[in-house]
């Protein structure tokens, strides 16, 4: 029996599939499930989501074991995955369901966030303003069937390999198609 206790950080950063594909290689990380979180209709499907209109992010719900990976650890990862200084867009994919979001579960969770986000603020990083929301986790809506695991699945279509598989190089993460 495993009583390995673990803990869930939900996040978007532009296409799930990106933020999917790099936090499958990170170690400490036990599950990533694609979907949608911080808009108002229950139960959405991806072209309702796309459609702009729902208020959802494409988001990642990850399962983690903290004595691997520090939730700290976890948002260092996601600042350097995506461009958290463009609103409503990463790359060539516009729209709010693209946006930068930080979904906290907790007080220690939203304490954490603003922290790093506050850091990254100063730190000269980034050359314009940080845009990610930090917002409360109301309801996480899983993703249909064919996009979770999709770069694994598809990955020499055009979108992985122009897309995803630089953020994969740029980060230096194992598992390289």
């Amino acid at each position: 029996m495993n009583n390995k206790k673990t803990e869930t950080a939900v996040l978007g950063g532009g296409c799930f599939w990106c933020i999917e594909a790099v936090f499958r290689r990170i170690p400490g990380i036990i599950s990533v499930t694609a979907g949608y979180a911080g808009g108002s209709r229950e139960k959405p499907d991806y072209a309702q989501v796309c459609s702009g209109l729902t208020g959802h992010a494409e988001v990642v719900r990850l399962e983690y074991d903290p004595e691997q990976i520090s939730y700290a650890a976890i948002l260092d990862i996601f600042f350097a995955a995506h461009d958290p200084t463009t609103i409503n867009r990463q790359g060539a994919d516009t729209g709010p369901q693209y946006r930068s979001v930080i979904l906290y579960g907790d007080d220690t969770q939203k304490e954490t966030a603003e922290k790093k986000i506050a850091e990254l603020a100063v730190s000269g990083k980034f050359k314009r303003d940080i845009v990610t929301e930090v917002l409360p986790l109301e309801h996480f809506w899983e993703a249909e069937g064919e996009h979770q695991d999709y770069f694994e699945k598809h990955p020499y279509a055009g979108y992985c390999r122009v897309v995803i598989q630089p953020k994969i190089d740029k980060l230096r993460l194992p598992g390289r198609a």
